[in-house]
């Protein structure tokens, strides 16, 4: 086994390994979730070696250096404050869900009129017409920081897997009885999560296509109910993790936004602002900044730490339903019942 290169992967943290065995190039992550500015470097060198005999003593500088680099990222606090860079009116149909790729390009939308369209961020450009699906195309995701593929749920009960550069379906995955309504890769873009309307979430294996495990409440290693997170005053709408794992923020009708810690099961944050219902949620790469959409026709940036509301986006002429952060953290796209998306940058 020899290593041919070490990779960096800002978000979340990691180093890729491309090493050559038995004349066959293979790749490899190492993933560092819990690597913050204050991390003793020379020390976890010394751990990653033992794991990983194929970084010999010779590789230490560049792998510290590289380390170093990611630390630099972890102290960037962005107080960036975006401006609206483009309108686009994406489909004939009412949009369900909108969703960007890692440098923000390209982006994905999904419709009522059963498609998810990929499109040329810059020009407007619609690039492929995603068609296969005989019922509403309702969640979406890129699997980035590829940005190769492409996963769709649909009210059809099935998720597709799709080429960004053809346009053609590598799998569907059949196996829900009822409505997709959420998915998501995982960091290595060897598994699709979906969620659905039946009460059971299912992880699907991209290679062969195939069901690799279902959950019903639950941790993803042995399918266990965890934890119950109360306090919101009406139905929550979606809810996420930050890259660590350690926080879990949560969108609800009542018109607030909750940060919780995943150790502790408490409240450490209230994101209050909204003047109606917010239906998505999601963490930055960073794991500093938190963005709602809301039915008051507002997307809003908020510390993710105290709650403090950084920014309000306005300009929307009804609820938004979607947004999202690119892969770097420094693009907006929003989705609304206006049947629009808005670029911020």
């Amino acid at each position: 086994m020899k290593l041919k290169s070490l990779l960096l992967r800002y978000y979340p943290p990691g180093i890729m390994l491309e090493y050559e065995t038995s004349g066959e190039l293979k790749t490899k992550c190492i993933d560092l979730l819990n690597l913050s500015p204050s991390t003793d470097v020379n020390a976890l060198v010394e751990e990653i070696q033992k794991a990983e005999p194929v970084i010999t003593a010779s590789r230490s500088d560049q792998v510290k250096l590289l380390l170093r680099r990611l630390q630099d990222k972890l102290r960037q606090h962005s107080n960036h404050q975006f401006y609206l860079f483009k309108v686009l009116r994406a489909h004939i149909l009412p949009l369900t869900n909108v969703a960007l790729n890692k440098s923000g390009s390209c982006f994905i939308t999904g419709s009522y009129d059963r498609t998810c369209k990929l499109w040329d961020t810059a020009s407007g450009e619609e690039l492929h017409t995603l068609e296969g699906h005989r019922n509403v195309v309702y969640a979406i995701a890129f699997n980035n920081p590829y940005g190769d593929k492409i996963a769709t749920g649909s009210f059809d009960k099935t998720c597709k897997l799709w080429s960004v550069d053809t346009g053609k379906c590598y799998h569907t995955f059949r196996g829900h009885t009822a409505e997709i309504v959420c998915l998501s890769f995982n960091p290595q873009s060897t598994l699709v999560a979906t969620g659905s309307m039946d009460t059971t979430a299912k992880l699907w294996d991209i290679q062969n296509g195939e069901e690799a495990l279902t959950l019903t409440l639950w941790d993803a290693a042995n399918g266990k109910y965890v934890a119950t997170l109360t306090g919101h005053d009406d139905e929550i709408l979606d809810s996420c993790f930050d890259y660590t794992g350690k926080l879990i923020a949560t969108a609800s009708a009542d018109g607030t936004a909750r940060v919780f810690s995943a150790a502790t099961r408490k409240c450490i944050a209230r994101l209050e602002g909204h003047e109606g219902e917010i239906s998505k949620i999601s963490f930055n790469p960073q794991g500093n900044r938190l963005l709602t959409g809301s039915a008051d026709k507002t997307a809003r940036i908020w510390d993710a730490q105290t709650g403090q509301c950084l920014q309000v986006l306005e300009g929307h002429t009804d609820e938004i339903f979607s947004c999202a952060f690119n892969y770097k953290g420094n693009i907006i796209i929003t989705g609304s019942k206006d049947n629009t998306c808005r670029i911020w940058r």
